[in-house]
């Protein structure tokens, strides 16, 4: 195998893949590589732990068809350290040699027959607006949990819903959904549930591009695809010279009931500024060290106040300008659940639902009810 190409293009490819790669690679070095292949002018740089797949195709002056296995992190550091400007790359079935300039290294390679075989995509392909999904997920998977121990938490819950698509997560302690009407991705019925780390990945790759994102949902597996053939322009961190495909293993299992989590009206709604109330939480939040310290919001018709007391550094306080209608109460939350929760509603003001001080509370926002957000209060003394 052989190929030239510019240091920038080789480091963006080889960095996107190499994010699916088994870290070292553990018990099996071969999943902590990357699979460089080229055919004629195009060149596809794959990274993947089994769970999760990453390719990357652009093009390159190839000189030499081929297929190699190179370290995944080793590979990139020496790229990307070179100077910029054109690389040589070239192969054999031991070892790969780069070359830039006056800079030549060797790696030891490992056998391209060892590495994992290809995910084909399968099931019909959709299109996605790139605007729309990004929003939804950055909305969504913050409230998916990362602990391995429950996978089914660690997943995003994507069913058919009222005509649209409906995503959900929950680690226990919150829950988010957002609707996507129009979305036809699932039939009637169907639901699949998609693992976080995969969308948070995609929501890397996609950046703050427009346009179109492809999706294919197999019985076990989703893939997504960017880049040229089907979708953005500019693709997020390739630029409009490459593409992406990202297919992920699909979680198994029963996802819990969440809509029994959600009342189903609530007497007492505050509605305040987002970035005032998102101002006053972080404020009073530099009082608790640990996550464990929970801010107790003070409801009152003519505002609230917002409070953090802790044994060893204090106590802080901050009055915010809300209006509120209900029974006066003060109602506790972990501060960094809140700030995630109010981040993610869109719009100027937030509104937050609640039945007591020990029931679940909702924020959602003022002007549509396409995304909530449930936070299970603290219970304080």
């Amino acid at each position: 195998m052989k190929f030239r190409c510019e240091r920038d293009v080789l480091v963006e490819a080889l960095g996107t893949a190499g994010r699916a790669a088994a870290g070292r690679g553990g018990s099996m070095p071969i999943l902590g590589g990357v699979r460089l292949s080229v055919t004629g002018d195009a060149l596809e740089v794959t990274g993947t732990d089994l769970d999760l797949t990453i390719t990357v195709a652009t093009t390159v002056s190839g000189s030499t068809d081929g297929i190699v296995v190179a370290p995944g992190r080793l590979m990139t550091d020496i790229v990307r350290a070179l100077e910029p400007g054109a690389v040589s790359v070239e192969a054999d079935d031991e070892e790969l040699r780069i070359a830039s300039g006056r800079s030549h290294f060797t790696v030891r390679t490992h056998p391209a027959g060892d590495f994992p075989r290809l995910p084909v995509p399968s099931g019909d392909s959709v299109s996605l607006e790139v605007s729309g999904l990004t929003e939804a997920l950055r909305q969504v998977t913050r409230a998916a949990s990362g602990e391995e121990s429950r996978p089914i938490l660690t997943g995003v819950l994507m069913a058919a819903e009222e005509g649209g698509l409906r995503l959900v997560a929950t680690d226990s302690y919150r829950l988010a959904v957002r609707d996507l009407p129009g979305l036809g991705v699932l039939e009637e019925g169907q639901k699949v549930l998609v693992p976080s780390r995969a969308l948070n990945e995609l929501l890397r790759l996609l950046g703050s591009s427009e346009g179109q994102v492809s999706l294919r949902l197999g019985a076990h597996d989703a893939t997504f695809g960017l880049g040229d053939g089907g979708s953005p322009g500019s693709s997020g961190s390739l630029g409009s010279s490459g593409s992406v495909t990202l297919t992920t293993r699909l979680i198994e299992g029963e996802f819990p009931n969440y809509r029994a989590l959600i009342p189903s009206n609530y007497p007492n709604r505050l509605t305040v500024g987002r970035e005032a109330l998102l101002d006053a939480v972080r404020r009073v939040k530099l009082l608790a060290r640990d996550a464990t310290t929970p801010v107790r919001i003070a409801l009152r018709p003519n505002g609230i106040e917002l409070t953090v007391i802790t044994t060893d550094w204090g106590t802080a306080t901050e009055d915010v300008d809300a209006k509120y209608e209900g029974a006066e109460m003060t109602v506790a939350f972990n501060p960094n659940f809140l700030i995630e929760g109010v981040e993610a509603v869109t719009g100027d003001e937030v509104a937050l639902d609640t039945l007591d001080a020990l029931k679940p509370a909702t924020l959602r926002p003022i002007d549509s009810d396409a995304y909530l957000y449930l936070l299970m209060p603290v219970r304080v003394s």
